[in-house]
């Protein structure tokens, strides 16, 4: 009777040391990785609490990838040096808008804009969210424009018509 209380204590202090041990293994593992995981081991750099964006880095080119607040992917895509490469995974991969592969939208779905969401920027891409009025959301992944690209407003009533 005594042997059987002890082995549940014993199985217990085996699996603690177990466990113990591989955590290190985890640990070592490099950060920035699981490109197309649910809950990749990557840094959340979201600029929206709707979604999660994690980026990864390899050879020069950047991976983006999008989830949802579920940990579905819905998008992810490639850059480098201004080029876009729309990757074949997620919900939303058909969904995917960039200068090299625009989305072309049906003549009964329009794009509710006034919606648009920022979803990630940096200095050289920006992703918007677009919800579109069948209930769907189009991704569209850009070179962000900077003030310095914009053309300057020489004339003070053009100017002021703008900010109205």
């Amino acid at each position: 009777m005594a042997m059987i209380k002890f082995l549940p204590r014993r199985a217990l202090c085996a699996g603690l040391v177990v466990m113990s041990l591989s955590a290190p293994a985890f640990a070592a593992q490099a950060p920035g990785t699981g490109l197309g995981q649910s809950w990749p081991n990557a840094q959340d750099v979201s600029a929206s609490a709707h979604w999660h964006v994690y980026t990864f880095a390899s050879n020069g080119v950047r991976y983006i990838q999008v989830n949802d607040l579920d940990g579905n992917v819905r998008v992810a895509f490639a850059t480098a040096n201004g080029q876009f490469l729309v990757l074949p995974m997620g919900r939303n991969a058909n969904s995917l808008s960039t200068p090299q592969q625009p989305v072309t939208a049906s003549n009964t779905v329009v794009p509710l804009s006034s919606y648009t969401e920022t979803v990630y920027r940096d200095d050289s891409v920006q992703l918007n969210a677009v919800p579109m009025s069948d209930g769907t959301t189009v991704f569209s992944a850009t070179t962000p424009t900077t003030a310095a690209a914009v053309a300057p407003c020489n004339d003070p009533v053009e100017c002021n018509a703008h900010l109205n």
